[in-house]
């Protein structure tokens, strides 16, 4: 896949988006910590309160990531923050306004036990072994970029029980692009980011358990 940057450049970009946003990936990690609680214990509001924390995390991944520092080195930036936009857009819709994102975790289900490994995944394990991989911080992809964002949204998604299927599209669409793009960088912890695109496409995307309501 020909890149218009290098990968030097490439993880220039996350060194100058670590830098100056800190300490703002504290911050982030407390909400996806506030996503887990409200998973594992269910309150009236946790549906809204986990829409509305992954409505800005897409938010935040167009505007502050793609839009501010991506584009410096790849003009298609700015259409990928307007997608990534659009899904917080989505997020915020169906999950906020329409209340048609349930979450709710079941320790018997093989789906629900997936969801919660991906929400895993790509808060702990994906910067671990990013680092065992020699991507370390701050020039590397912490949570609340896009790879590891995704694998975690899609494992919020897993746990849902009344999800229109365009919800996971552009996450689907995302994990095709950035794991074609991440493996010619030399990203390899972004296979997983395709295993959580598949696994998201396999049961959201064709599963009939999930709900066609729009």
């Amino acid at each position: 896949m020909s890149l218009p940057f290098t990968p030097l450049q490439f993880f220039d970009v996350f060194e100058q988006y670590n830098e100056t946003v800190w300490p703002a990936q504290i911050l982030i990690y407390i909400l996806a910590l506030i996503v887990f609680y409200n998973i594992l214990k269910p309150g009236k509001y946790s549906n809204k309160i986990i829409s509305t924390i992954l409505a800005f995390l897409w938010l935040w991944m167009g505007v502050v990531y793609h839009w501010s520092f991506f584009a410096s080195i790849n003009a298609a930036a700015r259409l990928f923050a307007l997608l990534f936009v659009i899904e917080g857009a989505i997020l915020s819709y169906e999950g906020i306004v329409k209340s048609r994102l349930a979450f709710s975790f079941d320790k018997k289900s093989r789906q629900d036990l997936i969801g919660v490994s991906l929400l895993i995944f790509g808060t702990v394990i994906y910067p671990l072994l990013g680092y065992a991989l020699g991507h370390a911080f701050p020039d590397a992809p912490t949570f609340g970029l896009p790879c590891p964002t995704t694998i975690f949204t899609f494992g919020a998604l897993l746990l849902t029980r009344n999800i229109p299927r365009y919800v996971a599209m552009i996450p689907f669409l995302w994990s095709l692009l950035g794991f074609m793009a991440a493996l010619s960088l030399g990203v390899k912890e972004d296979i997983f980011l395709l295993l959580a695109g598949l696994i998201g496409a396999r049961y959201i995307l064709f599963s009939a358990r999930i709900s066609t309501e729009r």
